[in-house]
């Protein structure tokens, strides 16, 4: 039950009945900077126009790209409010949108295009010229209600709990394009994950085990390497303990492994040269720990080695990760589930990388 304290004057109920505008709680920035400048606050209830779709946010997972929006990689209109995923009931739709309908629950595809350039015409929206993702190019879903493309509503998946899906969206889809459309990852290749934890890492050994790959992870805890082998990872090693590139040799000779999956950045990305096979790709999706990083260009060319960046994923593998996640009854692994008026609480576990899993705000019932 909301506090006195909570409801500014002139509101009873998310309604401001001084200006008659509906109002609703969320989780936002004023401005750019630490944690400190996250803050829960009252904003405008937003109305959705044509081909969009209003819902009421039951559950939104945490990403890493709600720190770097937060810190400023993108300037943004403020306030801004957080969030790239979520799952939610329908609440309103606008005028043309014929599905999803009021009641309908569902989860959200975080990724916007344009739906017109020659990459949307070619299924390739990630591509798009004015790609974007929720919660970096428009307001996010860390709020009591969010407005979305309707066509980029799915059915939530029934067995998953709302705390699971509205974990899902961001990191599996990237898994999924970083694996299937880039890698191209075939049953019995082998893939090296780093810095197996976060999101991203985990839908990759999910996803990489339901294909049949033999899966190498690395980390700097031995609680989470034990739970990693409990997952169905192959091949474990605490990197601060061992050296990476003689513990796959010590597995794979000198052929290395096929596939480097790599969301870590520049303290990773000479590994990923090294430990790889001739021949093998690499695969970039982020960059936790910096941006820039030396390359050795004598291993790349000599090796014959194919680097790959990817970002989210097209509205196919959005659709092909969902069957996937159906038919396999897959589960996003949720490390802590908090209050919206947590959320500093949430951002912080998530910086300081305490997590196995995702970590999840709990909107509404």
């Amino acid at each position: 039950m909301r506090e006195w304290s909570h409801v500014p004057c002139g509101m009873w109920g998310g309604h401001d009945f001084i200006s008659g505008v509906r109002r609703m709680r969320a989780a936002l920035i004023r401005e750019h900077g630490d944690l400190d400048v996250v803050q829960v606050g009252e904003v405008e209830t937003p109305v959705p126009a044509a081909g969009e779709v209003a819902l009421k946010v039951l559950c939104a997972g945490l990403n890493h790209l709600d720190i770097w929006v937060r810190m400023g990689r993108t300037k943004l209109k403020m306030p801004h409010i957080l969030g790239s995923d979520a799952v939610g009931i329908v609440t309103a739709v606008g005028l043309n949108v014929d599905s999803p309908r009021v009641g309908d629950r569902v989860i959200v595809n975080p990724g916007l295009s344009c739906g017109h350039c020659e990459f949307c015409r070619r299924g390739e929206q990630s591509l798009c010229v004015s790609f974007g993702i929720l919660g970096l190019s428009r307001h996010g879903t860390f709020a009591e209600q969010a407005v979305v493309p309707a066509s980029n509503c799915y059915s939530k998946p029934p067995h998953l709990s709302d705390e699971e899906a509205g974990a899902l969206g961001l990191t599996h889809v990237t898994a999924w394009r970083m694996l299937m459309t880039r890698a191209q990852v075939k049953p019995g290749e082998s893939v090296l994950i780093h810095g197996i934890g976060g999101g991203v890492a985990l839908g990759a050994l999910q996803l990489a085990k339901r294909i049949g790959a033999e899966v190498f992870v690395t980390s700097s805890s031995n609680e989470k390497l034990s739970r990693a082998r409990e997952l169905g990872a192959d091949y474990t090693v605490n990197y601060k303990e061992a050296n990476v590139v003689e513990w796959i040799r010590q597995h794979r000779g000198d052929r290395g492994v096929d596939v480097a999956i790599d969301a870590v950045g520049a303290a990773t990305w000479p590994l990923d040269f090294t430990c790889v096979r001739k021949g093998g790709r690499v695969v970039l999706c982020g960059v936790t720990t910096g941006a820039k990083a030396e390359t050795d260009l004598r291993t790349l060319y000599w090796n014959q080695l194919t680097v790959l960046g990817s970002t989210l994923g097209s509205t196919q593998d959005f659709e092909q990760m969902l069957t996937a996640v159906n038919v396999n009854q897959l589960r996003p692994i949720i490390d802590e589930v908090y209050p919206l008026d947590r959320v500093r609480d949430a951002m912080a576990k998530m910086e300081e990388a305490r997590q196995f899993g995702k970590i999840v705000l709990k909107v509404a019932e």
